[in-house]
């Protein structure tokens, strides 16, 4: 069975492949008061550890439902790569991607700021006490009861990208500390975001001059260079533009002082270009265009950065089939308890499908099929991935096990066709039980 790479936590160590029979077993003493969700990792123990536990535990029932696990040291571990990496950045949270309570929770507790894009993200945000002086509302087109709440709830740092969005702000959050978004070159990116968001630096002084005139504050700019970019050198240029649209902003009279370089880090290991690489190109051009003592605060949204790492997926094959193509080629069809419409929807946006771990013992001379994995629903489109995958011959009851899961996943899910979501649980080691005041 292979061995899952996932990122090294705070607290506790990266899993190992190992037989289920031979898991760890959480040593939860009797009358525990721990949250049901939470399971609390003894020394030595990781998240992977609990994987092939709950695989044992239902594997020994009928009821033998998806879920997943997440690590929340691994995302203790991720604040901690960003803040050394860019060490100038203040990391805001993009709520987007997971806006799972403990998630939130951890990093709230780390200090992190949030990034948030609805009424529905500034309540959970703010309702675990972070102070609204560390939230940015960076959806460049808000509707106007959701400025009104964040106007009354003092969430003042908001982003825009057109004179129509300058107007609802100064009717309903004069206050507001408005931070201009600018569009970007990000073709490259697996998810691009600039046909729908960003100003073109030609309109740029007239927003400028149009926030003057309504009597709004404009105190910086931000960009995103798309999810997932795979072009470094994009942060680079829309930095450099950035530098461009501040001076422009301190000519027209705005007291020019943020900088927010968005999302679109990697967020997994062995990723290209790597995590190092873009925060290097990201150290340089602030270096040239916004240097050390220039008085300019930078913040940046990372999301799958800090979330993808943290999660992974344990699904079961509940159905299949073998079917003979033209040719004589043997395929085979897998139907698994989580599909498109629950944790997997984002894979259909990808161009090429995950590989999962097989939770059972195999010869490493079992042949490979093309296999379709298709999720629960009556949907033919309810695929995991656009393409086949290469597995050997599995059967019915048989666990696959896919990491790196925690970005923009069960966040995505529907309750379609009457499947339930896909159950979480979480993996906490004694340093984040002790950050978190939960208490046996």
């Amino acid at each position: 069975m292979s061995k899952p790479r996932l990122a090294e936590g705070l607290v506790g160590a990266s899993g190992v492949s190992i037989p289920i029979g031979n898991s760890k077993e959480s040593k939860e003493s009797p009358g525990s008061t721990w949250p049901k969700d939470i399971i609390a990792l003894e020394p030595g123990e990781t998240a992977w550890d609990v994987v092939l536990k709950k695989i044992k535990e239902l594997s020994d029932s009928d009821c033998r439902d998806a879920f997943m696990v997440a690590d929340l040291g691994v995302l203790a571990s991720r604040h901690q790569l960003f803040r050394q990496a860019l060490p100038r950045v203040s990391p805001f949270y993009s709520v987007k991607c997971s806006s799972s309570p403990w998630m939130l929770r951890v990093l709230a507790a780390l200090g992190t700021s949030f990034d948030c894009a609805s009424q529905g993200e500034l309540e959970q945000v703010l309702a675990l006490g972070v102070a609204p002086s560390c939230i940015v509302y960076a959806n460049p087109c808000k509707p106007v009861s959701h400025i009104r709440f964040a106007a009354l709830h003092g969430v003042n740092l908001l982003v825009f990208d057109s004179e129509e969005e300058l107007i609802k702000v100064a009717q309903h959050h004069p206050g507001a500390r408005l931070v201009l978004r600018l569009w970007t070159q990000d073709s490259g990116s697996l998810f691009p975001l600039s046909s729908k968001f960003g100003a073109r630096l030609e309109v740029c002084e007239h927003l400028l001059k149009s926030a003057r005139d309504l009597g709004l504050a404009v105190v910086g700019t931000s960009f995103h260079v798309g999810s997932r970019c795979q072009t470094p050198h994009n942060f680079a240029k829309a930095i450099a533009d950035c530098r461009r649209v501040f001076e422009m902003g301190s000519r027209i009279g705005h007291d020019m002082s943020l900088l927010d370089i968005g999302g679109g880090f990697p967020g997994e290991e062995g990723s290209d270009p790597e995590f190092e690489e873009v925060a290097g190109v990201i150290n340089t051009a602030l270096a040239q265009d916004f240097p050390k003592g220039s008085g300019i605060e930078i913040i940046a949204e990372p999301g799958r950065f800090y979330a993808t790492s943290v999660c992974m997926t344990a699904i079961n094959i509940i159905a299949k089939k073998a079917v003979l193509e033209p040719g004589g080629r043997r395929k085979l069809l897998y139907y698994l308890n989580d599909g498109h419409y629950g944790t997997f929807r984002i894979f259909s946006r990808e161009s090429e499908p995950r590989m999962p771990i097989v939770v059972k013992e195999l010869s490493p001379k079992l042949p490979l099929f093309p296999c379709t994995l298709f999720g629960p629903t009556c949907d033919a489109f309810d695929k995991l991935f656009l393409k086949e995958v290469q597995l050997p011959e599995l059967d019915v009851g048989d666990w696959l096990v896919f990491p790196f899961m925690g970005a923009y996943t069960s966040v995505m899910s529907s309750t379609f066709n009457g499947f339930s979501p896909t159950s979480i649980c979480y993996a906490v080691g004694p340093e984040l039980r002790s950050l978190l005041e939960i208490t046996p």
